[in-house]
């Protein structure tokens, strides 16, 4: 949209959040595909084997205390400064600003709620979800384990599965899940699955999480992205509902109100109503005619003719009487 140069910059801001939401042609929404759903249903079966494993205190667990007695920060020291600021990629408040202020600015550009409210659907299923699970199993993390070799569940903990790599997966994962390109969703892909291992691992270096923790907050976040899928009708009708408020809520400000209802119109009188007026005629009244020489005669004003009375004495005087 041109805009005239005399606008100022806040002018022309608000006459381009002032456009009806125009969506690009080129962007397609996401389709809940056959390999996709192959891909979920190898991510849940995963997910289910990282629980019973944790359950039943098997290899995993054991596992989960030989690297926590590896102690990994004290193997590489070195690295624990630049870490301790890495981990930070998979804090929700953080990623949650960065990734919401960048999808705004595409809703912008886009003219279109859909980014937004796709990270909004999937940050919700990330704290029902894995939220739910937390709480309860209750494991206890590392540094609160009281009993070795013991799974530590139901001791009120929330560390499993481990939030900060779940997160990590879901929102750095939406940017590649809303690219417009197949090039850009290779290249975000690639990039989220690096920085959610990393977090992972990070976590697992720092002490913070079991190795099983980690392990199930990579699935937990997947499943929630190869679900999303399922939720774009809903996302579809939430961003009509938005625009219809937004509609009625200008109308509302602009003082228009829906005209009143009336009482219901008999057929015959809306017959009558709607059937058309009859035309006027010439004459409303009937007067009777008049002769022209009953007429009244009208003399103008300033005249010197003497009036139509004194012109017919003088004719009838002036003309001779017959057989005189």
């Amino acid at each position: 949209m041109r805009t005239d140069p005399s606008f100022t910059r806040l002018e022309r801001l608000f006459a381009r959040l002032d456009r009806e939401p125009e969506r690009p042609a080129h962007l397609q929404t996401p389709q809940m595909s056959r390999h996709r759903v192959v891909l979920f249903a190898s991510t849940l079966v995963f997910y289910l084997a990282i629980v019973v494993a944790v359950l039943t205190t098997s290899w995993l667990v054991r596992l989960d205390w030989q690297v926590m007695f590896w102690r990994p920060y004290e193997q590489w020291p070195e690295l624990h400064a630049f870490l301790d600021y890495l981990v930070v990629l998979g804090q929700r408040g953080p990623t949650a600003v960065m990734v919401a202020a960048w999808l705004g600015w595409r809703s912008w550009r886009q003219h279109t709620l859909r980014p937004l409210l796709t990270l909004g659907v999937a940050v919700l299923l990330l704290n029902v979800t894995v939220g739910a699970v937390k709480l309860g199993l209750g494991r206890l993390g590392p540094h609160y384990a009281t009993q070795i070799g013991s799974a530590e569940l139901f001791a009120g903990g929330d560390i499993f599965p481990s939030g900060h790599t779940a997160n990590a997966v879901v929102t750095w994962g939406i940017l590649a899940y809303l690219a417009s390109t197949v090039r850009t969703r290779r290249n975000l892909s690639v990039l989220s699955a690096v920085v959610a291992l990393s977090v992972g691992a990070t976590t697992v270096y720092l002490g913070t999480h079991w190795v099983s923790d980690v392990l199930l907050g990579w699935a937990a976040g997947l499943l929630i992205l190869l679900a999303l899928p399922w939720f774009e009708p809903l996302i579809a009708r939430m961003e009509a509902l938005v625009f219809e408020l937004r509609t009625l809520l200008r109308g509302r400000s602009a003082g228009q109100t829906p005209a009143p209802a009336t009482a219901p119109v008999p057929v015959g009188a809306r017959t009558a109503a709607h059937s058309p007026a009859p035309r006027p005629t010439a004459h409303l009244t009937v007067r009777p005619h008049i002769i022209r020489s009953e007429r009244t005669p009208l003399t103008p004003a300033g005249s010197r003719r003497p009036a139509h009375a004194e012109r017919a004495a003088r004719n009838s005087a002036a003309r001779p009487v017959a057989g005189g």
